[in-house]
């Protein structure tokens, strides 16, 4: 189905709640059902919960916003059994090449190579308008779920009971707990009185996206551009098919309204291409920020997605980090719902999220700072330094090596603990599967089989799963690597597929799982 003919489904499916209730409740309520609202509701909703989701647009906006996936969102998406729905509307992320005052290559960015760790690709450009449609589709065909488009929540109060939502024409939702994740001027944050903090970034660019003929593609790059000049620092991004981007900072003085009149952008353009050759899809100045929330609960009421934080797009993380946190808050607000988990787990949640936020923003103003250098001198310096630091010669460094691991939270203190856990395609009679379609996305007990084995007394809500001889046979050793690699012979793995525990000896498995299940009752 067609990308547009998905949201319409999606729309008529279930517009709006029956106007003839007045109250509904459920256990939690979402608000906003961008990328990061659906993904939350789609978890919930698969783990059984009754979930109510409203967003006062009622459709799907059609221009690209964010651009770029990696492995661990895709791997999200399997999840919701949607990877291979949006897989068409996907393409590699070439790599990026940035270069200096004179023109001079100074960095080079791409993504680690086969065998892939996650099961995917792990860098992805993508369409947003299609994703976002699969999205909604596969959360209004959840039973469990109630979708009201075009219906804007004008009130929130809470009480030790729960939430309750108010919407237009007086009616009313309440639920044991609520998500905000109504975007970057979340009205939500606001009636709560929740805080950002800037992380001291704040300048205008101007984004433009166009749709290039062929003669225009022969003409253009065919890797991502980092232009560090002082002049005017700007982006070039290779998107899916002939889908191209500029990201082009504001010179001081320019009126960010103006830079964005066709002939503004043209100007522009003129060192790449020509009118004739690409149609203006969207073009929109914009001030990049580095802003996160303070808190991110306040009672019943989280925050996720852009209403939580804000970041420059330098590295197209910017839909991801919101789609982490959906991933994040979603198995624990299910787990405590369940009754599995102790109220003090969803305390994790923000101080987890929050700590990756703040470091990965820190390291993406770091290459902001590298792009936007504005004084000439100092670029010079830059490029002198860089390529120094790399001897000369630019060697390549990956983008996962960006992103960094979990830091706090539900952790315990061993090797490889907070960093994501590998997904290896499994062989079973002469197919290859991705592990977590075999072996499910709940708490699992992953052993390097013939060095260790599930203690008799692991739980029932923990799957032992064994790779290699004796168990299941992995099809390119990537999980064999990664065992080798941290020394450890098991792993417990949470249900969002960040790593627990391991251990390099099988004798305190059980000393581990007696260890995680009493912080989860806590």
């Amino acid at each position: 189905m067609a990308y547009g003919a998905a949201a319409q489904s999606s729309a008529n499916a279930r517009e709006a709640l029956p106007h003839d209730t007045s109250r509904m409740t459920f256990d939690v309520a979402i608000i906003g059902f961008g990328p990061t609202g659906a993904v939350a509701a789609g978890l919930l909703g698969q783990a059984g919960l009754r979930v109510f989701v409203a967003d006062k647009s009622r459709e799907v906006y059609d221009r690209p916003r964010a651009l770029a996936l990696d492995h661990e969102i895709m791997r999200i998406l399997q999840q919701l059994d949607l990877a291979g729905t949006i897989e068409p509307f996907t393409a590699p992320f070439t790599a990026s090449e940035y270069y200096g005052v004179d023109g001079q290559l100074i960095k080079r960015l791409d993504m680690v190579g086969p065998p892939y760790p996650l099961g995917y690709t792990p860098n992805l450009v993508f369409r947003q308008p299609p994703l976002e449609a699969a999205l909604r589709q596969r959360v209004a065909a959840l039973p469990n779920v109630e979708v009201a488009l075009g219906e804007e929540v004008t009130g929130i109060a809470q009480d030790a009971g729960g939430v309750t939502l108010t919407l237009a024409a007086g009616r009313a939702v309440t639920s044991k707990y609520c998500i905000a994740a109504d975007g970057a001027s979340s009205p939500t944050r606001e009636r709560l009185g929740l805080a950002l903090d800037d992380l001291q970034f704040d300048e205008p660019w101007l984004v433009v996206d166009a749709v290039v003929n062929p003669t225009g593609l022969a003409r253009l790059p065919q890797v991502s551009i980092q232009y560090c000049d002082p002049r005017r620092p700007c982006t070039y991004l290779v998107g899916v098919g002939n889908h191209r981007r500029w990201e082009i900072s504001i010179n001081p003085g320019e009126d960010p309204q103006q830079v964005t009149s066709d002939g503004a952008v043209w100007r522009l353009l003129s060192r790449w291409l020509e009118p004739d050759e690409a149609r203006l899809w969207r073009q929109a100045s914009y001030r990049f920020h580095a802003l996160v929330a303070r808190e991110w609960r306040r009672g019943r009421v989280f925050l996720a997605g852009d209403a939580a934080h804000q970041q420059p797009p330098f590295i197209g993380q910017g839909m991801c980090q919101g789609l982490r946190d959906a991933a994040n808050l979603s198995w624990k607000l299910a787990a405590v719902l369940a009754g599995t988990a102790g109220e003090g787990l969803l305390d994790t949640y923000g101080a987890e999220r929050s700590r990756h936020v703040r470091e990965l923003t820190a390291r993406i103003k770091a290459i902001g700072a590298i792009i936007g250098e504005r004084d000439e001198a100092k670029a010079r310096a830059r490029d002198a330094r860089l390529l120094a630091e790399a001897g000369g010669v630019i060697r390549t460094t990956t983008r996962q090596d960006i992103i960094p691991k979990l830091e706090t939270g539900l952790l315990a203190d061993t090797p490889a603990a907070g960093t994501l856990f590998p997904q290896p395609w499994i062989v079973r009679q002469g197919r290859r599967e991705r592990l977590d379609r075999v072996e499910g996305c709940g708490w699992r007990l992953v052993l390097d089989a013939g060095r260790a084995a599930p203690p008799p007394e692991t739980p029932g809500w923990l799957r032992a799963v064994s790779i290699g001889e004796g168990g299941l046979v992995e099809a390119d050793g990537v999980l064999h690597d990664w065992f080798v690699r941290y020394g450890v012979v098991a792993a417990i793995v949470r249900p969002d597929h960040y790593v627990y525990a391991t251990t390099v000896d099988a004798s305190n498995l059980s000393r581990l799982i007696k260890g995680l299940a009493d912080r989860l009752a806590a």
